[in-house]
């Protein structure tokens, strides 16, 4: 068994590097935002290597409803699926899935999900946080369409895509590379099933399935039992949301027959907003949060999947919108609220369990950038990545920088500035790590970062879709709140206007943006953290001595000017004894 799961899991692998290398925009060939997985015929997860968890956990919907629409499933078919209201994430996720038959019987889809540099919508960004409706936001969605017939493109599909999308070519160079990348997966499922044999595949199959249920069952067994409950509230957003959005996540942990139900059904109901969670996303997002909390070594597929019960509302904003909310941006923000109050509930069983929150929203660093290319004539867009949030905190290991998104758990890769700068007419001018950052605690939040770029020679629109700058990211268990996000415009003479978390800025030339994203969580008492680790993160700049001394209550002699900076133990021991008598808050 072991053989075929890691056989089946460098398929994947394999279908990953083919879309790495060969896609077009810098969104898939660098940044890497896509995810590739391989789903049985009768749409069960089966494997899906290092994708993103919003991107494939919901990979059996898709191909659901592929075999839902079209009963006339043949070899040499591949199918586009966009819709977010018959199981896809959101519009902006292209999703191709090609249908593997072995001796005429359809025993496999390989499927690859690339997120598109612009899917149609109405403005310059494939994220619409205002978006009233599906009409509104104006994405080209595509109902689990054949794209290919015989290995051979469908050209009307082709040509809707090519006409609607701003930039045709690049769209068209990613598309070669998304369906490349999933014929690499039909090619390798049909010569392993040929060298083992169809019977022992299906075998393999219901093995893996069961053992991976066994172990995910094992895993919530040790668990205090018990009815848990985490928040996490979305930061304002005017007119619709004044006063931002409570986020409530009941999750009930059955540790006599192993079993999580995850209850999202007590949020409001959908709103004139394009942050509207689609079911895929919502119930990603949910068993993202539970597979966070519980043992990593727990396969990631439908087996595990059988144990996490995800119940969802009709029409509610977590999960199964109504036609036309919008879900344009279904896999952020109120998505990494998700896996943040599971988190919080699963920290409510005490200390060892749970996670801080990780920093959430995509601020300036991961903008969507668009404008006219003077160098080739011709229009440009793309989302960047060159630096994303803090991570959150758990009860081992401190946060991770340039954590990403809570929705992806770190899979993205961050942008290269020198492959940005030559690929799109713009400046960086500056990247750093804030220092004192982060939510402080035992072990602390991942740092927040800062990042100023802007146009070279023509203006340049940042579409951005920050959260977390009312509402940080919550620290658990005597843990600190991360510090807040917050967006800059900087103008030509210097001066800076504070931008709203949600903001279309158009940047004239010598303009810039600035941009500060959240510092995760802390977990645990800053007290107990251990000194020297204070002292490594004040000596790369992370931290502050100020904070060192206030929050974690270590006292240095020395300077950092001088390299003599270090830990004074008589009075840290005697510093932490009055912090601890007296409380020691931020």
């Amino acid at each position: 068994m072991a053989v075929l799961a890691n056989r089946m899991e460098s398929i994947v692998r394999e279908m990953t590097n083919t879309l790495l290398k060969t896609a077009r925009s810098a969104v898939l060939a660098v940044v890497r935002d896509f995810s590739c997985s391989i789903v049985t015929g009768d749409n069960r997860l089966l494997c899906s290597a290092e994708g993103a968890p919003v991107h494939i956990f919901g990979s059996s919907l898709q191909t659901a409803a592929m075999c839902d629409l079209h009963s006339d499933l043949s070899p040499g078919d591949a199918f586009l699926h966009n819709d977010p209201y018959i199981g896809n994430t959101h519009a902006a996720d292209h999703m191709y899935m090609v249908p593997v038959f072995v001796h005429g019987e359809h025993l496999f889809t390989a499927c690859a999900k690339a997120h598109q540099a612009d899917c149609g919508n109405a403005i310059p960004s494939t994220y619409y946080a205002n978006a009233t409706d599906v009409y509104t936001e104006g994405a080209l969605i595509f109902p689990a369409v054949r794209i290919q017939r015989d290995y051979k493109d469908v050209d009307d599909i082709i040509r809707m895509c090519r006409k609607r999308i701003r930039v045709p070519d690049q769209w068209y160079g990613d598309y070669l590379a998304s369906i490349g990348s999933a014929r690499i997966g039909e090619r390798r499922l049909i010569e392993l099933t040929e060298r083992y044999g169809i019977n022992k595949i299906r075998s393999f199959i219901e093995q893996w399935f069961k053992y991976s249920e066994r172990r995910a069952t094992e895993a919530i067994r040790k668990l205090p039992g018990g009815k848990f409950t985490g928040i996490s509230t979305y930061d304002p957003l005017p007119p619709v949301l004044p006063d931002g959005l409570p986020i409530r996540v009941d999750v009930s942990v059955d540790d006599v027959e192993g079993r999580i139900e995850v209850d999202l059904t007590q949020n409001t109901d959908n709103i004139a907003l394009g942050l509207n969670q689609s079911i895929a996303c919502a119930t990603s997002n949910a068993m993202t949060g539970v597979f966070n909390c519980i043992d990593p070594d727990v396969p990631h597929n439908a087996g595990s999947f059988a144990r996490i019960d995800v119940k969802l509302r009709e029409g509610c904003v977590t999960g199964n919108p109504t036609f036309p909310h919008s879900c344009s941006m279904a896999t952020t923000n109120i998505g990494d609220r998700i896996v943040n109050a599971v988190q919080l509930a699963f920290s409510e069983i005490g200390d060892g369990f749970g996670l801080a929150e990780g920093a959430m929203g995509m601020g300036a660093g991961a903008g969507v950038i668009s404008g006219y290319d003077w160098r080739l004539g011709g229009p440009y867009i793309n989302q960047e990545w060159l630096l994303a949030n803090g991570g959150p905190a758990s009860p081992t290991t401190d946060g991770w920088l340039n954590f990403g998104l809570p929705v992806a758990c770190g899979v993205i890769y961050r942008s290269s500035v020198e492959v940005d700068e030559s690929k799109f007419p713009m400046l960086v001018e500056s990247m750093r790590v804030v220092p004192g950052g982060s939510g402080a605690g035992q072990f602390r939040g991942g740092p927040g970062v800062e990042v100023i770029y802007g146009p070279r020679k023509d203006p340049m629109m940042v579409v951005v879709s920050c959260d977390g700058q009312v509402n940080a990211p919550q620290g658990v268990r005597g843990g600190h709140s991360g510090p807040p996000a917050a967006t800059f415009k900087r103008k030509t003479d210097g001066v800076e206007e504070r931008l709203p978390g949600v903001v279309e800025c158009r940047l004239e030339v010598g303009e810039k943006i600035r941009g500060i994203d959240a510092g995760g969580g802390g977990y645990g008492d800053p007290l107990l953290r251990e000194p020297e680790r204070v002292l490594r993160d004040v000596l790369e700049s992370w931290e502050t001595i100020e904070r060192a001394n206030k929050l974690y209550g270590v006292v240095f002699s020395g300077s950092i000017e001088d390299e003599s900076l270090a830990i004074d133990v008589n009075l840290t021991e005697r510093r932490r004894a009055i912090g601890a008598a007296a409380g020691c808050d931020e």
